[in-house]
C-alpha cells in the first residue's frame, strides 16, 4: 500500500483539474486558493515519493506481458523533482498572468491535469505506462495551445496534434518490437537485452530507430521540430512549460528511457541506430541556433533556442557512455531553469508592454530594471559563460564528447562550439537592447506587473543563480543516477 503515494501524486491534480469547472466558486480568491493549494499539495506528495523508497505499484495487468505500473528510479526521481519544483512557480505566475482573460477556468483545469500526467511519465515503471501518459499529455496540453481560440492558435494546435499523432505511431512500433523480442516493456537498467545473446539485432536496431523518431517529435529534433515554434502563440505559462518542462522534456525523457532502459546501449552502440540519431542531434544543435539568430519574434527566437538545446541533451545521451548520460541529464535540469525564466520574462514584455519583436526591446530596462537584469542573467547563463549553470552542463557535454572520441562525437563538439557563439549573438544582443536607447514615443505604455508574477520570477532567478554556485550535490546525484546506483 505504500506505493499508493505515487498514485496519489498523479491522481490528485488530474482529479482536481477535472473538478475545477464543476464547482461553483464564490469568488476568484477562493478559486485561485484551490488551484494553488492543490498544486502545492501535489508537489508535497511528489516530494515524499521522490525521497521515499516505495515498491513498484502494479495497477492493471493487461496480460502476462503488459501492465500499467508505477515505480521511481534515479532518473525518474530527477525528472519528477524538476516537474514538482517548477510547476508551482509557473502556476503562481499563471494566476497573475491569466487574470481577466477568457476561459480562465478551462485553462487551469487542463493546467492542473497536465501536472499529474507529467508526473505519471516520470513515475512510469514500463514503456506501456509511459506511452499512455505520453498520449494523455498530448490531449491535455492541446486545449492549452489553442487557449486563445483565434485562427493562429487553432492552426498551431492542429499542427501540434498532427505531429504528435505521427510521432505516437512510430513510438508504438518500437513498443511492439520490445514486446515481441523482449517479452516485456519493463524498464531495466542496461536494457532488456543486456547479457543476452541477441539473435535479432538488426530488427531491434530498426525498432529502436523508429521509436527514437517517434519520441523525437516532442523532443523537437529536426526535421520534426516545426510544431514547437508555432506553438509559441499559446499563453506564456503554457509555452514556458512546453519549452522547459512538460512536453519537450517528456519527449527527451522517453528517448532516454528506451535508449538505456528498454533497448539498451549494447544493441544500439556502433550501429546506424546510434549514428543516425547522433547525426540528427548534431545538425539540430546548429540548425536551431541558426534559426533563432534570424528570427525577429522574441518568443519564437526562444523556441528555436529550445530546439537546439534539447538536442544538447540527446547528444550527450546518445554517446552511450555514463559520462554522456550524466552530462545530458545535467543539461536537462539546467536548461529548464534557464529557459523557463527567459520565457516567463518574455511573457511580461509581450503582454504588459506590447513588445513582441526583438527590435522593440530598446529601453524597456528603464521601466523594469530588475526584471530586465534577470533576463540578461538568463541570457548569460544560456550562452554558457562561467560561473552560470549553462557553462557547467555544456562543459560536461564537451568533456563527454572528448572522452568518447570518434567522428560524430567530435562533430557534436564542434556543433556545441558553434552553438555557443550563435547563442551569444541571438540572446546577448536583445539583452543589450533592453538597456540602451529609448522606447518609441508611439509605443504602448507598460502595465503593472502582478505580485504573483514578481514572486515567481524572483524565485526562478534565485534558483538559476544558486544552482551555478551550489551544483555539486545535484551533479553527484545525477552521476549516481546515470550509473544506476540510485
Amino acid at each position: 500500500m505504500e506505493g499508493l503515494t505515487l498514485l496519489a501524486a498523479i491522481a490528485l491534480p488530474i482529479a482536481a483539474g477535472a473538478l475545477l469547472p464543476v464547482v461553483r466558486w464564490k469568488g476568484r480568491a477562493a478559486r485561485d486558493a484551490y488551484i494553488l493549494c492543490l498544486t502545492i499539495l501535489t508537489t508535497v506528495l511528489a516530494t515524499v515519493a521522490i525521497f521515499g523508497n516505495f515498491p513498484r505499484l502494479s495497477l492493471i495487468q493487461f496480460n502476462d506481458r503488459l501492465s500499467f505500473a508505477l515505480k521511481l528510479d534515479g532518473i525518474g526521481r530527477l525528472f519528477a523533482g524538476l516537474i514538482a519544483l517548477l510547476w508551482p512557480l509557473t502556476t503562481l505566475y499563471a494566476l497573475g498572468y491569466m487574470r481577466g482573460t477568457q476561459k480562465e477556468i478551462s485553462f487551469f483545469a487542463f493546467f492542473l491535469m497536465s501536472y499529474g500526467i507529467s508526473l505519471g511519465i516520470a513515475m512510469s515503471a514500463n514503456l506501456v505506462t509511459l506511452y499512455i501518459f505520453y498520449e494523455m499529455l498530448s490531449l491535455s496540453t492541446l486545449p492549452l495551445v489553442m487557449q486563445k481560440g483565434d485562427s493562429g492558435s487553432i492552426r498551431a494546435g492542429l499542427k501540434y496534434l498532427y505531429y504528435s499523432l505521427g510521432g505516437a505511431a512510430f513510438a508504438f512500433i518500437g513498443l511492439v518490437y520490445l514486446v515481441y523480442f523482449g517479452g516485456t516493456t519493463n524498464f531495466v537498467p542496461g536494457g532488456l537485452f543486456r547479457g543476452v545473446a541477441v539473435e535479432h539485432t538488426a530488427q531491434l536496431r530498426l525498432g529502436y530507430l523508429l521509436c527514437f523518431l517517434g519520441f523525437s517529435v516532442k523532443a523537437a529534433v529536426f526535421p520534426v521540430h516545426g510544431w514547437l515554434p508555432t506553438a509559441s502563440v499559446a499563453p506564456t505559462p503554457v509555452t514556458a512549460l512546453l519549452h522547459a518542462v512538460a512536453v519537450v522534456k517528456s519527449g527527451v525523457f522517453a528517448i532516454l528511457r528506451v535508449t538505456y532502459f528498454s533497448f539498451g546501449a549494447l544493441v544500439i552502440r556502433a550501429s546506424y541506430a546510434q549514428y543516425i540519431p547522433l547525426a540528427l542531434t548534431c545538425f539540430t544543435i546548429v540548425f536551431g541556433c541558426s534559426m533563432a539568430l534570424k528570427e525577429k519574434h522574441l518568443k519564437r527566437r526562444l523556441a528555436y533556442s529550445t530546439v537546439s538545446n534539447l538536442s544538447y541533451i540527446l547528444f550527450g545521451a546518445l554517446l552511450l557512455t555514463g559520462q554522456g548520460l550524466a552530462a545530458g541529464l545535467l543539461h536537462l535540469v539546467f536548461h529548464a531553469l534557464m529557459k523557463i525564466t527567459l520565457f516567463l520574462i518574455a511573457g511580461v514584455y509581450n503582454d504588459r508592454a506590447g513588445i513582441h519583436e526583438v527590435g522593440e526591446l530598446h529601453g524597456i530596462g528603464r521601466d523594469w530594471p530588475v526584471l530586465s537584469a534577470a533576463f540578461a542573467l538568463g541570457s548569460l547563463a544560456m550562452t554558457g559563460i562561467p560561473p552560470f549553470i549553462g557553462f557547467i552542463s555544456k562543459w560536461a557535454l564537451a568533456q563527454a564528447a572528448v572522452l568518447s572520441g570518434g567522428l560524430l562525437p567530435y562533430l557534436g563538439l564542434t556543433a556545441l562550439l558553434v552553438s555557443a557563439l550563435l547563442t551569444g549573438i541571438y540572446l546577448l544582443v536583445p539583452s543589450t537592447f533592453i538597456f540602451i536607447g529609448r522606447r518609441p514615443g508611439n509605443a504602448p505604455g507598460t502595465k503593472p506587473v502582478e505580485t504573483e508574477i514578481r514572486i515567481s520570477l524572483a524565485a526562478l532567478t534565485a534558483l538559476m543563480l544558486a544552482a551555478g554556485f551550489f551544483s555539486r550535490p545535484l551533479v553527484d546525484f545525477i552521476t549516481r543516477a546515470a550509473s544506476g546506483l540510485v
